[in-house]
């Protein structure tokens, strides 16, 4: 993969995390109720922002 393309993708993930994920509502909830790892387990599988980095993350691998 070339190196433009990588820094271009790492930077569509940041941006989709600063856009959607920090302060996320929904996350904070999760991880007062029923812990981080509820969450975390919550926006990997559920949200679809989550899904989305997940498919950024498979073009980096």
């Amino acid at each position: 993969m070339k190196n433009s393309v990588r820094k271009e993708l790492l930077s569509q993930v940041e941006s989709l995390m600063n856009q959607y994920c920090d302060g996320c509502f929904l996350h904070q909830q999760l991880k007062k109720e029923g812990g981080r790892r509820l969450a975390h387990r919550f926006c990997i599988s559920q949200c679809t922002v989550g899904e989305k980095l997940q498919e950024y993350g498979e073009k980096l691998t």
